[in-house]
């Protein structure tokens, strides 16, 4: 699980930064006009994968009975999942910047990559949780991890609105990040929102349901 998840950020830098415009050279296709949205997809994908392999990780963890076994420990369940999901975060995160960093796609500053960074990495803790609130093992989780990927479609397809029919889409976590990221590339005035409004609810609503998934886990595990 740690080697994947060393080598998957390297492989999506990588991509952005050597195989995309290799592709763009050779059929005409415009980085540039559509850099918003590969950014988006690179880095929108980062924190589902930490959070899905996460998940299984604690799925394994409920399969062996180890949450229970904790109890008895000086070591609170609390504690222990908290160091689960802190290190899918800070995994997450170093991914994002890196990603976003080294596929050098959109021109963003430093600063904006590490804000926008900051923002979509929260939502790994949250796919770990969703995955194993709703999920009893590890096949289960197979199949809510499959079918939860859908939900990555819809911010990508809110990039193609600019007015008030984006906001369909804006129950989707990765929604304000991807439009955090187009705002920054497209310039201000452009969309419906302007950055910091895009970002600040973003972070308010991802951290509303970081808080909302977790007390789901617990009731559903009864910790």
């Amino acid at each position: 699980m740690m080697n994947f998840m060393a080598l998957y950020p390297i492989l999506f830098g990588i991509i952005g930064r050597y195989v995309l415009p290799s592709i763009a050279d050779s059929s005409g296709f415009s980085i540039e006009r559509f850099s918003d949205l590969i950014l988006v997809i690179l880095t929108l994908m980062t924190p589902y994968i930490y959070g899905a392999l996460i998940a299984f990780s604690i799925l394994d963890d409920r399969d062996d009975n180890i949450l229970t076994s904790i109890r008895v420990t000086p070591l609170s369940v609390h504690q222990f999942l908290s160091f689960r999901l802190i290190v899918s975060f800070v995994l997450s995160f170093v991914a994002c910047i890196y990603i976003m960093w080294f596929s050098n796609v959109g021109d963003l500053s430093f600063s904006s990559m590490v804000a926008i960074s900051f923002l979509v990495s929260l939502s790994a803790p949250a796919t770990g949780l969703f995955i194993n609130a709703v999920s009893g093992n590890k096949i289960e989780g197979f199949a809510v991890m499959k079918g939860a990927g859908i939900i990555l479609v819809f911010p990508i397809v809110a990039l193609f609105f600019i007015d008030k029919k984006e906001l369909f889409f804006s129950f989707a976590p990765g929604f304000w990040p991807a439009k955090a990221i187009s705002s920054l590339i497209r310039g201000e005035g452009i969309l419906l929102l302007s950055y910091y409004w895009y970002y600040f609810i973003g972070l308010a609503y991802v951290i509303i349901l970081n808080i909302a998934a977790y007390k789901i886990f617990l009731e559903k595990t009864k910790i």
